[in-house]
């Protein structure tokens, strides 16, 4: 048994750090991009002439490209190199959003932003992959995965400050030149700073699995974005989500006959790495939910100007950059189980209490609301994120990352589109208040925008008394739909908390059980098993003393 004198430190290196600098800035570029569009949307209706339709695809066809991709990105990497595939992945992103603030009509923004995301699906995982693969000790890696979660957090805040900014005193391009000029400055850092690495075993490329989980997963996406607009009962949703339902299956069948698999979905049997996808799930489900709702509160009911909307959702991302540093550390002093349920709650409170926001509500009270979501978010990702990354040996980090990944994606497609759908519902139905004239009912259902819109028309008309009736009717409508929207959102992640009472084990290695499948087992953290020697990793192999990662072979 090691000596307390000869555990390695907790405090980073220099090169370390340079490394985990460089890595943040890459997922710093993805999610600032994602928040950064949302600010820009109204800009754009009068710049390119871009209708709702328009706007929806232009913030879609990035998530779209992103979670259909993001399996094949991971698995690619493992094989052909991290480091490539980042510089790959920054190269094309930088190039898709350059050409993005080119863009003269929204078919061409559409386009662009689909190739972001593309590169987006290659960098997100690889990120953190090569995060674990250079962070082996647990209690290193933790912290190293806070930070890089705490990059999320600044993103989420920076994204709708800077792009308010750049809005109101530059243009619209000028959003997509700014996440492409970071892309660049990341991709520099990469080719100066960060190792190769890759799987050694090197087994032949899953090109089946590929094409199933790209295939499924891009099926699923699109169903989800598009079920608010023809229903969630009608043929064309269920449908979709029946084709992509059988598509997985079919690609889950197909791992399991593999000798050589993209993804082995026997891992899914390890209840830490379900517990923790799950978990993340719920809470990015509900993140996108609230920023979806959030800002459209501060602009279209308080008033508030583009740039200080952005300035306003700052205690939330602070928090969330917060608690994701503290929420790693309190995962390896008390436990995961602990810290993320608790998170989970956190994240239900505070949508419990947002519920209640009317048009007077101070912005005190909603900061405080913002603080209890931020930090529930912080204490859930981070924490989930390193139980995740624990179970995957470091020769698949690629893989474990991408389905890391996937599960915020895929959770964050769902929130807008479930709790946009249960919001938009309420709206339409409050929308036709007394006194709205019936000429303007058909624009003012589509949005609480188009209805404003139309209420300046009545007023420059000379209909005041009717534009008034709108607004009121218009927020009213909102309102309804905030408060249904909110308390779907804490009904899920209360969920959430419980399957993580249920599921996730307190401490890795320990309460596991048999739920580490066959051959994916090992010694718990702490354990004086020999780290493996990944060749041309350039690191030792943090899995070798992990749960639910394979035993070293004794020499």
């Amino acid at each position: 048994m090691p000596s307390a004198t000869s555990r390695p430190s907790s405090a980073f290196t220099g090169p370390e750090r340079l490394t985990l600098v460089v890595l943040c800035a890459a997922v710093f570029v993805i999610n600032v991009s994602t928040t950064i569009v949302n600010i820009t949307l109204p800009r754009l209706t009068s710049d390119l002439g871009a209708s709702t339709e328009d706007l929806l695809w232009i913030v879609d066809a990035f998530n779209l490209a992103f979670a259909a991709l993001v399996l094949a990105g991971g698995s690619l990497s493992d094989r052909y190199g991290r480091r490539r595939a980042l510089v790959a992945g920054l190269a094309l992103f930088a190039v898709a959003s350059f050409g993005g603030a080119t863009a003269g009509s929204p078919d061409a923004l559409i386009a662009w932003r689909a190739l972001a995301g593309v590169g987006a699906a290659v960098i997100f995982p690889v990120t953190l992959s090569i995060l674990s693969n250079v962070f082996t000790d647990r209690t290193r890696r933790a912290k190293a995965i806070g930070i890089w979660g705490a990059a999320t957090g600044l993103a989420i805040a920076a994204g709708p400050i800077i792009g308010g900014f750049l809005v109101e005193h530059v243009s619209w391009n000028s959003t997509l030149v700014f996440p492409g000029a970071v892309a660049v400055l990341a991709l520099l850092g990469t080719l100066w700073r960060i190792p190769e690495s890759r799987d050694p075993a090197t087994p032949p490329p899953d090109v089946g699995g590929i094409l199933l989980s790209t295939l499924g997963l891009g099926i699923l996406v699109y169903s989800l974005i598009e079920a608010p607009t023809y229903g969630w009962t009608s043929g064309s949703t269920l449908g979709g989500l029946g084709v992509a339902a059988l598509t997985l299956l079919a690609f889950t069948m197909w791992e399991q006959a593999r000798e050589h698999p993209m993804l082995d979905v026997r891992i899914f049997t390890n209840l830490r790495f379900t517990a923790a996808s799950v978990s993340i799930t719920f809470a990015f489900f509900a993140m996108f939910g609230f920023i979806f709702l959030i800002t459209q509160y501060f602009q279209f009911v308080k008033g508030y100007a583009p740039f200080g909307s952005g300035l306003r959702i700052l205690p939330f991302a602070l928090c969330v950059g917060i608690t994701s540093i503290v929420g790693a550390r309190l995962a390896v002093a008390f436990g995961t189980k602990l810290v993320v349920a608790g998170g989970l709650v956190l994240l239900a409170a505070g949508f419990a209490w947002t519920s209640t926001a009317a048009a007077d509500t101070g912005y005190l009270e909603i900061a405080l609301q913002m603080v209890l979501m931020g930090s529930g978010l912080g204490m859930t990702s981070a924490p989930a994120t390193e139980a995740i990354m624990g179970v995957v040996p470091a020769a698949k980090a690629g893989i474990g990352s991408a389905v890391n990944d996937a599960t915020r994606e895929l959770g964050g497609t769902l929130g807008v589109a479930v709790i946009g759908s249960v919001s938009l519902s309420l709206y339409r139905d409050g929308v036709a208040g007394p006194g709205v004239p019936a000429s303007v009912l058909e624009p003012a259902r589509e949005s609480i925008g188009s209805a404003l819109a139309a209420a300046g028309e009545l007023a420059r008309s000379g209909d005041p008394a009717g534009a008034g009736a709108l607004v009121r009717a218009a927020q009213g409508g909102f309102l309804d739909g905030l408060q249904a929207g909110c308390l779907t959102a804490a009904g899920v992640v209360l969920v959430g908390a419980v399957l993580v009472l249920l599921w996730l084990p307190a401490h890795p290695g320990r309460d596991e059980g048999d739920g580490a499948p066959d051959g994916l087992s090992g010694p718990p953290d702490g354990g004086t098993a020999e780290r493996r020697a990944a060749p041309d990793a350039g690191v030792a192999d943090p899995g070798a003393d992990l749960p639910g990662c394979p035993k070293p072979v004794a020499t």
